[in-house]
């Protein structure tokens, strides 16, 4: 294998800085290589690592140094728990740069995610792992990736992330969390737009964008039209209904959407770039029990498109159903008991390694679990997840 060909994700990796120094007698690259093998392969924790490792050591040796031959899984542990996380992430963004590109309006779903055993002590649960990631909903990758010490410094967390990433041209979606006037701010001066979910942590705003919506929803719900464009004195909106169901469940979401940022008075102007508010009104039918809600939003987007709106905000939700899920049903993250220093970040990044390698490979036309299980028997196979 050849860490420098174009299409090897390893040399985006070769100058993470190794945490013991020069008292090293296992290279860090190998053991980076032999880790994001073991996990694509299917094991979870340092153990299991290992023993991938002895397992497979004769074929290691073929393109790995492997001077003192495989670390034990207490080297792994120590090695992985001092790692520098910012370092290793700018690693990781820098492959993920050079695989994909944000322009073109593609969604980017920023969320959070607790590692739910990564504590320390069973009686002091304070110190688990809550991590932020950033997924483009198009590549069904994971771009970028930080932690924070609880949910509540997602707020500090998330304009770090946006930093870190070229957004030119994307769309940012994120829930209530960072509804903030500064992230409103740094997205647009990216160049990109944004969907942000609206609730009475911003009150004046919510007040004032759900006066308007209700008013645009009453005349929606009296004219029957599917647009209006205030002519007649009424609020300037464009509505779109979805409906659908499965296994006794019947969801039927009305989209409305109004540019009429004016009626809001000076307090839009606080939320840099903010071109258009959102109402989405969803009433769920599951074997005969009716619920409703209503969700409000603000975006950056110019215009009334609600069909593309509608389409935004139900993508955000991909970093729940295909990274969050995937992350706890096929890699187990929520039972996982790494806690010692960085290692559950970091086993977390080389799990959303592994994740993107999988996603990447198509030829195989088999679920993520499958791919792991044909990667572990059959050599040629992980060789092509890892060298593209």
């Amino acid at each position: 294998m050849d860490a420098t060909g174009s299409g090897d994700f390893l040399r985006f990796f070769q100058d993470l800085p190794d945490p013991r120094g020069c008292n090293a007698i296992h290279k860090l690259h190998d053991m980076i290589v032999i880790a994001v093998l073991a996990v694509i392969c299917g094991a979870d924790g340092w153990v299991q690592v290992q023993t991938f490792g002895r397992a497979k050591k004769k074929w290691l040796g073929t393109f790995l140094d492997l001077p003192h031959g495989i670390p034990s899984h207490d080297t792994f542990g120590r090695v992985f728990a001092r790692l520098a996380p910012d370092a290793f992430e700018r690693c990781f963004m820098a492959w993920m740069k050079a695989l994909i590109e944000l322009c073109g309006g593609k969604l980017v779903a920023i969320d959070g995610k607790a590692i739910r055993r990564s504590f320390e002590h069973a009686w002091d649960k304070s110190g688990m792992a809550h991590l932020v990631s950033a997924f483009v909903r198009d590549n069904h990758m994971v771009f970028g990736q930080l932690a924070v010490e609880d949910k509540s410094n997602e707020i500090e967390a998330i304009p770090k992330l946006l930093e870190l990433m070229d957004l030119k041209g994307a769309v940012v979606t994120i829930d209530a969390m960072g509804c903030q006037r500064t992230i409103a701010a740094k997205i647009v001066e990216a160049e990109a737009d944004y969907v942000l979910a609206l609730k009475e942590n911003q009150s004046e705003l919510h007040h004032k964008v759900e006066t308007l919506m209700t008013e645009a929803a009453l005349d929606q719900g009296k004219s029957g039209r599917s647009s209006s464009d205030g002519a007649d004195g009424k609020v300037r909106y464009d509505f779109v209904q979805t409906v659908d169901g499965d296994h006794g469940r019947i969801e039927t979401r009305r989209i409305l959407v109004s540019d009429e940022i004016e009626a809001l008075g000076e307090t839009a102007q606080d939320w840099k770039g903010l071109g258009c508010v959102v109402m989405i009104q969803s009433e769920r039918d599951v074997n005969g029990k009716v619920s409703q809600e209503r969700r409000l939003y603000i975006s950056s987007i110019k215009g009334r498109d609600a069909g593309r709106l509608a389409d935004l905000v139900r993508g955000h939700w991909s970093v729940e159903n295909q990274l969050h899920w995937q992350l706890d049903m096929s890699f187990r993250e929520d039972e996982r008991r790494i806690r010692k220093g960085h290692g559950a970040e970091n086993y977390s990044r080389l799990c959303r390694i592994a994740l993107n390698l999988l996603k990447r490979e198509k030829t195989a036309k088999v679920g993520i679990q499958t791919k792991r299980l044909k990667a572990g028997w059959d050599h040629d196979y992980l060789l092509k997840l890892i060298t593209g």
